[in-house]
């Protein structure tokens, strides 16, 4: 089995969901620090993390950033220990999950981080440590930088002083399903991962295990989600079989308050979001959970729509009618049937 070689680091969500992948796959990877790869290696486009350097096309060495099609093109590559479930409608659900740990619930990673004192603190002494030594005057000035440089990015993920109580109270909520759901299952689809389970895993590593104000609401609210995340950083140890997965026909009442919790917020998002870039909007100007939302439009969020579209079109009957049951009143729907 080949190495898979990638940069990342503990700070970021999506390394750690990419680490966790590689890890329950049993995968063999070789790990870099920011700036620290080997001399010649591809620069990507937009810097991101994790960036995984692997064979284009042409054999050519390159550099891959976007998460969830990688964890797709591993399904393919690597035999056994899959993440995506083989059924075609628990497989869309799980694609739905991925998608809101990646895209909404990275929302309050960024909001927490970067909205309040002790975290930018602790972050702006932290993440630049994590690229290797750094005197005092080095490191205050590079936390410094960075904080600066994070905190005007907010606007780009949506956190502005309109959103961050929906984005704010949304946490709270997700704490409080998933909590209830850890007291049965093991993970969102049964008694084994899928790619969802490593979307919110990634952000919650940070929410519930790094930052200081998200991770006070989670240590009072949900212990069992904070060790859920403990125990998902390395499943390399568990054993899953087919049968672990949830019945598409019979799912628990926990996952469908997990899929209403996160069509509430997401969905509506997603569909004004898609509008905003379909028309050249300069923002999107909705409501989410009753309470005004605004901010710019983003392109990349309107091709996930696209992506989630195009798998429920592809569903078989049986399973397409098996997530529009699981999906009735959760405020996904909309986004598949109108």
């Amino acid at each position: 089995m080949d190495t898979v070689s990638l940069s990342g680091a503990p700070g970021s969500p999506y390394s750690r969901k990419m680490l966790a992948a590689l890890r329950y796959r049993r995968i063999p990877y070789r790990l870099f620090w920011p700036g620290r790869e080997p001399a010649g290696y591809p620069v990507p486009k937009v810097r991101l993390l994790p960036t995984f350097y692997l064979p284009g096309e042409d054999g050519t060495l390159t550099a891959v950033t976007d998460s969830t099609p990688l964890i797709r093109r591993f399904e393919r590559e690597y035999s056994g220990r899959l993440l995506r479930p083989a059924s075609p409608a628990l497989a869309f659900l799980d694609s739905l999950l991925e998608d809101y740990g990646d895209e909404w619930l990275t929302k309050a990673m960024f909001h927490y981080r970067w909205a309040y004192k002790a975290d930018i603190d602790q972050a702006s002494g932290v993440l630049p440590s994590w690229r290797g030594t750094l005197d005092d005057e080095m490191l205050a000035a590079m936390g410094k930088a960075f904080s600066d440089r994070q905190i005007s990015r907010l606007r780009y993920v949506g956190s502005n002083p309109t959103t961050g109580p929906v984005i704010e109270a949304s946490y709270v909520r997700l704490l409080e399903v998933l909590e209830n759901h850890l007291k049965q299952h093991a993970f969102l689809l049964g008694g084994r991962p899928g790619a969802g389970d490593l979307g919110l895993y990634g952000q919650l590593t940070q929410l519930a295990a790094f930052d200081p104000t998200p991770t006070a609401l989670a240590a009072a609210r949900a212990p069992r989600v904070m060790a859920w995340v403990q125990l998902v950083e390395d499943l390399c140890g568990l054993e899953p079989a087919e049968a672990d997965w949830f019945d598409p026909a019979n799912l628990p009442d926990t996952l469908i308050a997990i899929l209403a919790e996160t069509g509430r917020v997401y969905a509506p998002l997603l569909a004004a979001n898609a509008r905003a870039v379909m028309a050249g909007a300069e923002s999107v100007e909705t409501e989410i959970d009753g309470q005004p939302w605004s901010q710019q439009p983003f392109a990349y969020q309107a091709k996930c729509l696209m992506w989630l579209r195009e798998e429920y079109a592809a569903l078989p009957a049986g399973d397409r009618t098996a997530v529009d049951a699981a999906l009735a009143g959760t405020g996904w729907a909309a986004l598949f049937t109108t």
